[in-house]
C-alpha cells in the first residue's frame, strides 16, 4: 500500500488499485463535512498555498474549500504575472520559499511536467492541479469517484465499465489521467470518439492496450453512445497553435436530449470536467439536459471537494483522526440544499 503522508501527488502513475481504493474510501468519509452536517477542524492551524499560474475556477476554489472544511487556512497566488516567476525566478527557488510558508501546496501551471519540477524544491507535499496538456490527477480521481457513485444504484462497479470519451482527446489532460486509472480495473471497454487529429495520444492507448482492455476508436457519434458513461470534453482552444485551428473541430460532437434518447441507454450517465462550452457554435452539452437526472456534471464538480479533502487528510497524515476533531454545525440549517448535491 502506498504511504501517503508527506508524499507529493503528481501523477496517476503513482497509484496502484489499493491506493485508489483508499482515496475513494476516505473521500466518502468526507461527505458529512461537505454537506455541512458536521464540522471538522483536524487541520486547524495548517496552511495551504494555492498556486494557480493558469486560469481555473472549480479546481482552485474546490482545493481551497476542501482545506477550509478541514479547518485549515488558505493563501492564494493567481497568475504568473502576480508571482516572482515573472521576474525570472526558477520553479525550484519559488518552491523552496513558498514551502517554508506552507504545510501543503496545490499548484497548476501551463507547462507540462512543471509541477513535478516545482516539487523537487518543495519541503512539503505538492498536489498537482494540472500541468499543461500532461495530467490532472485529482480530476481523474474525482471522475473515478463519480463513476463509482453513479454506477452503484445500477448494481455496477468500475470493473466491466463501458465508457465513451468524446471530444478533444489529444489535448484533454483529464481523459489522459482517467484512462490511466481505468487501466487498473478489469474488463473495461473504452470507446473514443474524436477526429483523427484529436484522438488519444499513443502513450495512453498503449497503457490501456497493455492492460488488455477493449478500445474502440471512431469519429462517429451515431451508434457509439450505448454505454454506461459518456465523458464529454471541451475543445482545448488554448492548446492549439491558433484559434482558427480549434474552430475546425468546435461543435462536431454536441450532445442534447434528442441525441441521448436516440443513441444512449436509459441509464447512461453524462459527465464533463467543466467548463462546458455553451456558445451556440460549440454547445457541447445542450441546456435541454440541465434538469436531466442522468446529467452528473454538477455532482461530479461537487465530488471534487470530497476527493481533495481526502488527499489533504492523507498527505498530512490525519485521515484516522477525523472523528476526534468533529464539531456540531451551529450556523447552517440542517435542511440545506447542499444535501442534494452528494
Amino acid at each position: 500500500m502506498m504511504i501517503f503522508e508527506g508524499d507529493h501527488i503528481l501523477s496517476v502513475s503513482q497509484f496502484d488499485r489499493d491506493a485508489i481504493g483508499k482515496i475513494l474510501t476516505v473521500s466518502a468519509q468526507m461527505t458529512p463535512y461537505a454537506m455541512r452536517q458536521k464540522r471538522c477542524h483536524v487541520l486547524e492551524g495548517a496552511i495551504l498555498n494555492n498556486l494557480f499560474f493558469e486560469p481555473s475556477t472549480r479546481t482552485r476554489v474546490s482545493f481551497g474549500s476542501a482545506f477550509n472544511l478541514l479547518g485549515g487556512f488558505v493563501r492564494e497566488t493567481v497568475g504568473q504575472e502576480n508571482s516572482s516567476l515573472a521576474k525570472g525566478e526558477s520553479l525550484f527557488d519559488t518552491a523552496r520559499v513558498i514551502s517554508g510558508y506552507s504545510d501543503v501546496i496545490a499548484m497548476r501551471h501551463p507547462q507540462m511536467h512543471s509541477v513535478s519540477e516545482f516539487a523537487k524544491g518543495s519541503t512539503v507535499p505538492v498536489i498537482n492541479g494540472g500541468d499543461g496538456a500532461n495530467e490532472h490527477p485529482t480530476q481523474a480521481l474525482l471522475d473515478l469517484f463519480t463513476i463509482q457513485s453513479e454506477m452503484k444504484p445500477h448494481g455496477k462497479t468500475l470493473d466491466g465499465i463501458h465508457i465513451t470519451l468524446m471530444g478533444d482527446l489529444k489535448h484533454g489532460r483529464t481523459v489522459h489521467s482517467l484512462s490511466k486509472l481505468l487501466s487498473l480495473y478489469n474488463d473495461v471497454h473504452i470507446t473514443m470518439i474524436a477526429p483523427k487529429a484529436l484522438q488519444m495520444p499513443d502513450d495512453v492507448l498503449s497503457v490501456l492496450d497493455n492492460a488488455g482492455h477493449k478500445i474502440t476508436l471512431t469519429d462517429t457519434v451515431e451508434g457509439n453512445l450505448a454505454c454506461d458513461v459518456i465523458y464529454q470534453t471541451r475543445i482545448q482552444q488554448e492548446r492549439f497553435a491558433s484559434p482558427d485551428e480549434a474552430e475546425l473541430y468546435r461543435g462536431h460532437f454536441s450532445l442534447n436530449k434528442e441525441v441521448y434518447q436516440q443513441y444512449c441507454q436509459k441509464h447512461t450517465v453524462i459527465m464533463h470536467p467543466l467548463p462546458r462550452d455553451s456558445r451556440p457554435e460549440a454547445n457541447e452539452l445542450d441546456n435541454d439536459l440541465n434538469d436531466f437526472e442522468n446529467l452528473a456534471i454538477f455532482r461530479q464538480a461537487q465530488n471534487g471537494v470530497l476527493v481533495r479533502m481526502a488527499l489533504f487528510a492523507l498527505t498530512l497524515g490525519v485521515e484516522n483522526k477525523l472523528n476526534q476533531y468533529e464539531k456540531p454545525v451551529t450556523w447552517h440549517s440542517q435542511k440545506s440544499p447542499l444535501a442534494t448535491n452528494y
